[in-house]
């Protein structure tokens, strides 16, 4: 997987899994190797895409449709496209993304209505790229959302869905799994920090090898 034109790896898993640290760590931990790491999240990860990101993670749970979230993130998916992912894997440098079309596949596909199809669809026309490999943190929903919750912090547009969502996108995360088993890791995170992270080390280190 690891080519001249960079590795694109990503994190995904419902909320409160910890992908986010285990992004981080291995982020410190590739650059300690020696790695051009580019860190960078979704929605997000460009000026215009982090613009994008106050719209669908602040304020009321019903504020978008759930077709008009899939437009506001494939167009924030398009701008991180363009001006950070790309430009970065043709300079031969890591991407590791908190987030990517697989989110947008369960949250926007799935959580209000059977509207993967229509994602796919944007996705091939406008997006036209997968991860090299994706690691997903398999968490128990109740412990993710009591975590997502303790933040306490102002983007917790999907957290106030409830557990009952949390229950629906492990699922269809586990289902993701399946279906691109060529692409996907599935770790477990109801373990301690240092142990997935290790974990999540190894099978990367395998990858870039």
């Amino acid at each position: 997987m690891s080519t001249s034109n960079g590795l694109f790896l990503t994190f995904e898993g419902i909320d409160g899994s910890g992908k986010s640290t285990q992004a981080r760590l291995l982020a410190d931990r590739l650059r300690a190797r020696g790695h051009d790491v580019v860190l960078t999240r979704e929605p997000g990860g460009s000026p215009g895409a982090e613009e994008i990101r106050r719209l669908v993670l602040e304020g009321d749970p019903d504020r978008w449709s759930a077709e008009t979230e899939i437009l506001l993130f494939t167009a924030a998916r398009r701008d991180h496209l363009e001006r950070t992912i790309l430009p970065a894997l043709a300079a031969g440098k890591v991407v590791i993304c908190d987030r990517f079309a697989d989110s947008t596949r369960m949250y926007q596909g799935l959580s209000r209505g059977d509207l993967r199809a229509v994602v796919d669809q944007l996705h091939a026309l406008l997006i036209g790229r997968e991860p090299d490999m994706t690691i997903l943190i398999d968490m128990d929903p109740e412990t993710g959302l009591s975590r997502a919750k303790g933040r306490q912090g102002t983007e917790e547009r999907f957290e106030d869905f409830g557990v009952d969502l949390q229950h629906k996108m492990r699922a269809g995360f586990q289902a993701l799994a399946r279906e691109f088993a060529n692409r996907f890791q599935t770790i477990d995170g109801n373990r301690p920090l240092g142990d997935v992270a290790q974990d999540v080390e190894a099978r990367v280190l395998k990858a870039l090898a």
